[in-house]
């Protein structure tokens, strides 16, 4: 497909842009690609559809389901609040929230919470999308939940339900939601386009998801699918969630679920992790100290193997650490991917950010994702 690569790149960043819009000869329909380095954004970059019929162009403030990504841009939120001193990562979650400690989870640490040791990853009951919009029922299900292995002892990723234990520690301690709270205090103050809990009168610009099945290109499938976790499909597919049926709904991005629902494109991810990158503060405003950073980003998981996804990980408290180069080369870079693609981090060695949002979902597993081939550009260029 042949688009027509809208956006600017600084001087020495000319080849980002020729990746980025080689993008296109593969399964790219619409997204957006954006660099902040020292402060200041050295690559914005967008183009192609927010429709699988490539009907409707990809616009400047177009905005898309972030998937996972919204977990990193949640645990800035989470980071300023500890850092504030309303919230002890080292504390119990009963401290905040009494009704946590049913059925033995009275032991779990708000780190090993943020970090998917709590053993919650899912819980017993059939769910359905619909309820992943109850708040109240979703946190009382978590808080009776008996943990899916002992807390503590290992890691499995909390893919959807994460979203709801930082969400009700920050309505305990706050009495606001976590949308709110990221709104108020992250990206209100730097003018970054991201959401959680996306207001009405944002709606028509949001881009539909187009789920992997639906690639122009999709690899063969094995003769002998994978065998996955016994814990994957507790975590992923309890309820399954469609790429367009659901998460491109109204009902979904106006939802706070601070785990996979995140609406934003990559200015908005880069302006935050910008700050990030940078000590806390950029364009002179301030939303975190350097302190509060470094609690945050330490290292709670050292490259376990996933319960639930079977691969190794590293991760702090809410963030994913860099693990095999998927944020550059510095291993002090944090931030958080998401499914089919999106991404977002700050490297603060080399005062860089990252973000990139996208509506067509990888189909292949194996081959190299779209952000990474940008990320590995824009090291290229900072020599």
């Amino acid at each position: 497909m042949q688009v027509e690569v809208q956006g600017e790149v600084a001087a020495g960043f000319e080849s980002v842009k020729e990746v980025f819009a080689a993008n296109w000869n593969g399964i790219e329909v619409g997204a957006s690609f954006s660099v902040v380095h020292k402060g200041r954004n050295v690559v914005d970059l967008w183009g192609g559809y927010q429709d699988q019929s490539c009907e409707v162009e990809w616009q400047q403030d177009t905005l898309v389901n972030i998937y996972s990504t919204t977990k990193g841009l949640a645990s800035i939120a989470i980071a300023i609040l500890a850092g504030d001193g309303l919230l002890d990562f080292d504390a119990l979650v009963v401290d905040y929230w009494p009704e946590f400690g049913a059925e033995g989870k009275h032991k779990i640490t708000v780190a090993q919470l943020l970090s998917h040791q709590g053993g919650l990853c899912g819980v017993s009951q059939k769910l359905t999308v619909e309820d992943l919009y109850d708040w109240d029922k979703m946190v009382n299900l978590l808080a009776a939940q008996k943990p899916l292995w002992e807390p503590g002892t290992a890691a499995g990723y909390h893919a959807v339900t994460w979203g709801y234990l930082p969400g009700e520690l920050v309505r305990r301690i706050t009495g606001q939601t976590l949308g709110t709270y990221f709104r108020d205090r992250v990206a209100t103050p730097l003018g970054a386009d991201c959401y959680i809990g996306l207001p009405d009168s944002e709606m028509d610009r949001v881009a539909d998801m187009i789920g992997p099945n639906r690639a122009r290109t999709r690899p063969e499938p094995p003769e002998t699918p994978p065998k996955m976790p016994e814990l994957y499909p507790i975590a992923l597919l309890n309820p399954s969630i469609k790429p367009y049926k659901d998460a491109s709904s109204a009902a979904w991005r106006r939802a706070e679920i601070a785990a996979a629902n995140g609406q934003g494109n990559a200015r908005g991810i880069a302006t935050v992790y910008g700050a990030m990158a940078n000590g806390g503060e950029l364009n002179g405003v301030r939303i975190i100290s350097p302190e509060a950073i470094t609690e945050a980003t330490k290292q709670e998981v050292d490259n376990q193997i996933d319960l639930v996804t079977g691969m190794p990980m590293r991760r702090a408290r809410g963030f994913m650490l860099n693990t095999d180069a998927a944020y550059g080369p510095s291993e002090t870079a944090f931030g958080h991917a998401g499914a089919g693609g999106s991404t977002g981090f700050a490297d603060p060695e080399n005062n860089v950010a990252i973000g990139y949002a996208m509506n067509q979902m990888q189909p292949d597993p194996d081959a190299i994702p779209r952000a990474k081939l940008l990320i590995d550009a824009t090291y290229s260029c900072l020599g």
